[in-house]
């Protein structure tokens, strides 16, 4: 076994210094300054507007029931947002952020910053496309995603040869993500995995008749057993678990980081210096000097930048693309909150927990860089431990384990709708049947990530994020116009203008999206005169 995963690292890693390479980084920030500038920054512009869509409408429906048209198998959108933020909201997050400061030191975290700054107009834009594109299945379902717009959109109003060469050419990367999106499915679950296994054998390390190896295997047994349980009932039983564990959890990690923050409040100046003052380099055995130490430190803080948020990669918009929402740009607001409170809120306080934990630079030093032996889940664990101590440590024993299921759970549906659509033209019997293997290898493939070596987990889950977001950016930049143009039809529809909406890409489901949307503005409508009355 050891000589196999052995094999499996090399191969790898080889791979992962290639997909992360300056290519990428540069295809990376490229495509998120491209939409930025053809959205006019309208993640700063709309940033308000964004909320207003989001959050605020989702406060005032607590506890009113959620509406199903026309016989629809869908979710609510806030339980799309759920399900693609506990695909985001991860251990990414907490281990995630202090595997990128460990190997890429505190810099790194600035370069995450930059990733989710332009990372909140790419997942605007992909889920607008997913909404768009996306197509409603036998089942009552709507399905949608980054094979399928890349698919369906790029070349589909070109005529002629370039038109025909386009067409073959989105074809062949809407393949490429659904692929990729299968083999990320599984290194994402592995590695949530592997750090909840992490998480309790440390946890158990040294305590007499205990076996740490029986104990991750336990652990991943009982992961794979819950698992099961919850995506045999598909997109509308992970939505509500989402719905129900994702604030809860969030609530509580904020307020724990929060508090550890505020008690080292003399060394939070020293954090952001250490941010900012190594935004380029930083002094350690593991960086190396000059033009290594800077591909370090921006490498690993855009890799675990999109490895948290996902901008990019295009998973979430699985989730979005089941959401009742008519209105493509309305969903796509969620993605630029999605960006916005899984790195500039969750992962920015896990980086500040960490840098403000371990006292001096010197000490800094010693925890986290050098020569240091210890895992990323243990240093992430002594970061809540140093305030809570053991209450610190059963209350990170609940979380990480949270955040991860919800992750694993949120990848397993983005994994069985990409099989489902590589096996499109074998019929629904065949997609049924081959979504059906995927299941069970997803769930049995937990049990084998447990016991696999902590830094294997998360490298394999680079490269095939990284593989992933290649052809999804390219038909982004591909796409930018279509973006443009249904964001710019959406508020001339606001200011009053009479233009043809555009919600979606097939004629028919416009125009019944259409009559459903004046449905629904007739009903707010009669609403606001009953209350004024």
């Amino acid at each position: 076994m050891e000589a196999v995963l052995e094999v499996i690292a090399q191969i790898n890693s080889a791979i992962n210094g290639v997909v992360w390479g300056w290519p990428m980084i540069i295809l990376i920030l490229g495509t998120g300054i491209y939409l930025t500038v053809r959205t006019r920054v309208l993640q700063v512009r709309k940033f308000g507007t964004s909320w207003g869509e989001t959050i605020v409408p989702t406060v005032k429906s607590i506890g009113k029931k959620q509406k199903t048209l026309g016989g629809e198998n869908t979710i609510s959108p806030f339980e799309a947002f759920a399900t693609a933020i506990s695909g985001t909201v991860g251990t990414g997050n907490i281990i995630g952020v202090t595997s990128a400061i460990m190997s890429g030191g505190p810099g790194a975290v600035f370069w995450m910053w930059v990733s989710a700054f332009f990372g909140m107009v790419t997942n605007y834009a992909e889920n607008v496309l997913g909404m768009y594109f996306r197509k409603k299945g036998a089942d009552g379902e709507f399905s949608g995603g980054p094979m399928q717009y890349l698919s369906e959109g790029i070349g589909r109003n070109t005529q002629g040869k370039w038109g025909a060469f386009l067409k073959t050419f989105g074809k062949i990367l809407g393949v490429m993500a659904a692929v990729f999106c299968t083999f990320a499915a599984i290194g994402m679950s592995g590695a949530q995995t592997n750090n909840i296994a992490g998480t309790f054998e440390d946890i158990f390390r040294g305590v007499p008749g205990v076996d740490t190896n029986i104990v991750v295997l336990i652990v991943g047994i009982v992961i794979a057993v819950v698992l099961a349980l919850v995506i045999l009932g598909g997109i509308k039983s992970i939505g509500r678990v989402a719905s129900v564990l994702v604030p809860f959890m969030s609530l509580v990690f904020i307020l724990m980081a929060l508090i550890i923050i505020f008690a080292n409040v003399t060394m939070i100046g020293n954090a952001f210096a250490l941010i900012f003052g190594n935004i380029f380099s930083f002094e350690s055995a593991l960086s190396g000097v000059g033009g290594y130490a800077f591909a370090q430190v921006i490498q690993k803080g855009l890799a675990r930048g999109i490895f948290s948020n996902e901008a990019g990669l295009g998973s979430s918009v699985i989730a979005h693309s089941a959401s009742a929402t008519r209105e493509p740009v309305k969903q796509g607001f969620w993605g630029i909150f999605e960006v916005f409170f899984d790195t500039f809120i969750i992962c920015t306080l896990t980086a500040l927990v960490v840098l403000v934990s371990f006292g001096n630079d010197a000490g800094m030093q010693n925890v986290l860089y050098a020569e240091n032996q210890l895992s990323t889940t243990v240093v992430s664990m002594r970061a809540f431990q140093s305030l809570f101590g053991d209450v610190g440590t059963v209350i990170y024993a609940i979380i990480i384990p949270l955040f991860a299921f919800t992750t694993i759970l949120a990848w397993s549906y983005y994994g069985e709708k990409c099989v489902a659509f590589l096996f499109r033209k074998t019929g629904e019997k065949g997609q049924k049947i081959a979504t059906v293997v995927f299941k069970v290898a997803y769930v049995l493939l937990v049990i084998v990530a447990a016991v696999m070596d902590n830094t294997l987990a998360w490298e394999i889950s680079d490269t095939f994020n990284g593989l992933m977001a290649l052809p999804n950016l390219v038909g982004l930049v591909i796409m930018g116009g279509l973006v443009a143009k249904i964001t710019k039809n959406y508020f001339d529809r606001k200011k009053g203008l009479n233009v043809e909406p555009m919600l979606s890409a097939y004629p028919e489901q416009n125009e019944r999206f259409k009559a459903d949307l004046e449905m629904e503005n007739a009903a707010e409508q009669e609403s606001a005169e009953t209350a004024e009355k």
